[in-house]
């Protein structure tokens, strides 16, 4: 696994108007870190890797789905290098199908690319993916696709209360 080079923390006032909510509300919930700026979009894991200089599985990648039901949000952060089995999602929330950009919007407050795993418009159900807590140290969007903060595994079960399960996608061989 590479360390990751740790960017330089942007100025609050510099910050886009939803990566300095993330700031403020990461400030409230007592977490040290800063928001950063990456130069280039971190709009997928591998993006936010090369920008960061870190693996793509400390990329913890917030996914939102629509629970059919209810059309409930649910939101899987898990780990970049991981595709999330929508069969094993599922069965801790109930039968599941793709978000598209408007729901994504409206449910988080943030755009495609840039969603946090907190301060979201509508609380959606959570779950962590079970593989990030093999790793020391985390990259998650700070609700701009340029915006990201650094936190640890427990640090981001702290901040979002949410269960952590096996959601990974594990090709049988």
């Amino acid at each position: 696994m590479t360390d990751h080079v740790s960017p330089s923390p942007t100025d609050l006032d510099a910050l886009p108007d939803s990566a300095r909510r993330v700031a403020l509300l990461l400030r409230e919930r007592g977490h040290a870190g800063n928001v950063v700026m990456l130069p280039e979009t971190g709009k997928t894991s591998a993006e936010a890797a090369a920008g960061l200089g870190c693996a793509v599985a400390q990329i913890a990648k917030s996914i939102l789905f629509r629970r059919r039901k209810d059309d409930a949000p649910i939101l899987v952060v898990a780990s970049g290098a991981n595709r999330v089995d929508e069969t094993k999602v599922a069965a801790h929330v109930g039968e599941i199908g793709r978000a598209d950009a408007k729901f994504v919007r409206e449910m988080t407050g943030y755009a495609i690319g840039g969603v946090c795993p907190i301060g979201h418009a509508t609380r959606p159900v959570t779950l962590i993916d079970a593989d990030l807590f093999e790793l020391d140290s985390l990259w998650a969007a700070a609700g701009h696709p340029h915006a990201v903060f650094n936190l640890t595994p427990q640090e981001l079960a702290s901040l979002t209360g949410a269960p952590v399960v096996d959601v990974a996608l594990r090709e049988s061989v």
